[in-house]
């Protein structure tokens, strides 16, 4: 391949990649018996390599692997399974720049975030080491004399993880990190357009399995497409499934994993929101959009899509916002400076151009960009689009740089708007005083998982969890107590004593 022989993709190949790559591990060896698929850069649309796909085939003889190799995975002890996630982040630390680029490169977003996204994964490893201590039960008080009552947390055995384009390992780190120390192995699916990103991600992770000499099927992965993902979501070896992509593709997802009373934790669509009041800082809460809306060309859950700005700061906020959108500069996402990268494929590039048609037809007025640039890779402009609420196009998720502008006059409008979506992942609200930012994170404020003062809607830290409700899925990953879904709580009443006193005073002859 051109790619390989350019002295600046260099790094590929110390990933160990290769012009053709096999892209099943399975039973901790490398192999692949699907279709040949190209992985191309959304910067020119030039391939980069050619990937050998995982069958059907393949899927069964890695899962009944990862299946048998989970009884030992779970049988060592927590902060055992932690020093081996620690050495996966020593690993990934080592090849930090080299993953930021390829992610740059096979993704499309900037550098900065490329690192910024294998970072995001190290993080999590050294926070899933700390649990590995942490995974605590509870005890009880018990209402009859000399009994016991505690909580003990088990494994659940395999985690099957399904992740999407945009993040395409840092959400395979918020689930394999924390599935692994709570003692489950990980079947993982990449997203079909990201292969590259699969396979050097895997390479790291069998590499200190190998070191360790442990099985290499506790980390099984495939490139592949729905037919792998369909495979995963009915398979009932496979307790949890968690899936991150369209609301659409959950749905179905969900479905198939509850027909076989499994469970799923779904991250799904984002039509996220920020509210800007009469008394924000403007150029705080302007340098916030940009990122939010800009970032990552507006294809992150979190990207802000709704601006919704008091009245009376209306005018001055948008002359103030079109100024900036006008230095962003627009490039190959592998150079300095660059802030708008390409759409992740020519298929976005047609969504993006589709969705101004629609915006058009139902009364937006383009106020910046709204064009697809001319070039050989997935370049469009960044948007602003002055619309109504209402506007049914509003209410669903165009995956692209396309920001909706509305006014509001008072909270309770704004509030009103921002809860009026399906979608609930992400929200933000500008203002200095203290009883709206406490009404906006109450019971009556925003509807969102997230909910944000004075900061983006993007973004998030790995210390919280993370997800949303209603269209966005009700799933939380990373942070706090969402480790709790990777195991199987056990209530367990102990009698130490030689009487059987039951409960409620029952008295059963």
């Amino acid at each position: 391949m051109a790619t390989f022989a350019k002295k600046e993709h260099q790094f590929l190949a110390e990933l160990g990649l290769a012009p053709r790559n096999p892209g099943a591990f399975a039973r901790g060896a490398w192999g692949g018996s699907g279709p040949a698929v190209t992985s191309t850069s959304p910067t020119n649309n030039q391939v980069i390599a050619e990937v050998v796909e995982a069958s059907v085939h393949d899927y069964e003889d890695g899962m009944r692997a990862c299946f048998d190799a989970a009884k030992a995975w779970m049988a060592i002890p927590a902060p055992k399974r932690g020093e081996i996630v620690r050495q996966i982040g020593d690993a990934l630390r080592a090849n930090l720049h080299h993953l930021g680029r390829l992610v740059s490169l096979e993704m499309g977003k900037i550098l900065p975030e490329g690192i910024g996204e294998v970072q995001e994964i190290i993080d999590m490893c050294d926070y899933a080491v700390g649990l590995s201590r942490q995974l605590n039960g509870s005890i009880i008080p018990s209402e009859r004399p000399n009994h016991m009552m505690m909580e003990v947390w088990n494994p659940l055995g395999v985690v099957g993880v399904i992740t999407a384009f945009n993040f395409p390992c840092a959400v395979l780190g918020w689930n394999a990190c924390i599935a692994l120390v709570c003692g489950n192995c990980v079947v993982w699916k990449g997203a079909p357009t990201t292969p590259l990103i699969t396979i050097a991600m895997t390479k790291i992770v069998a590499s200190v399995l190998e070191n360790n000499n442990l099985p290499g099927a506790i980390f099984t992965a495939f490139c592949g497409g729905t037919e792998i993902g369909q495979a995963i979501s009915l398979d009932t070896r496979i307790p949890l499934v968690s899936f991150t992509g369209s609301t659409r593709a959950g749905l179905m997802v969900q479905q198939q994993v509850n027909a076989r009373f499994g469970k799923c934790l779904l991250e799904l669509s984002g039509n996220n929101a920020i509210i800007v009041m009469d008394d924000a800082d403007i150029q705080l809460a302007v340098r916030s959009v940009l990122f939010a809306a800009v970032g990552t060309a507006g294809q992150r859950c979190t990207t802000c899509r709704r601006l919704i700005l008091h009245e009376s700061i209306y005018q001055t906020f948008l002359d103030q916002l079109v100024e900036v959108y006008k230095q962003v500069r627009i490039g190959d996402p592998l150079e300095k400076g660059t802030l708008l990268g390409p759409l992740h494929t020519p298929a976005s590039k047609d969504s993006f151009l589709k969705g101004i048609k629609t915006i058009k037809s139902q009364g937006g007025n383009i106020l910046f960009g709204g064009s697809a640039i001319e070039s050989e890779g997935n370049f469009v402009e960044p948007t602003i689009v002055e619309i109504s609420p209402s506007a049914p196009v509003v209410k669903e998720e165009l995956f692209g740089p396309v920001l909706y502008v509305m006014k509001f006059q008072t909270l309770k409008e704004a509030i009103e708007i921002n809860n009026s979506v399906p979608q609930g992942l992400s929200s933000s609200i500008f203002t200095k005083r203290p009883d709206i930012i406490f009404k906006w994170l109450g019971p009556h404020g925003s509807d969102c998982g997230i909910v944000n003062v004075n900061i983006p809607t993007n973004g998030a830290e790995i210390g919280g969890a993370f997800g949303g409700e209603k269209a966005t899925g009700g799933g939380r990953e990373a942070g706090s107590d969402s480790w709790k879904q990777y195991m199987r709580r056990a209530t367990c009443t102990i009698n130490y004593g030689s009487e059987l006193p039951l409960a409620q005073g029952i008295n059963f002859g």
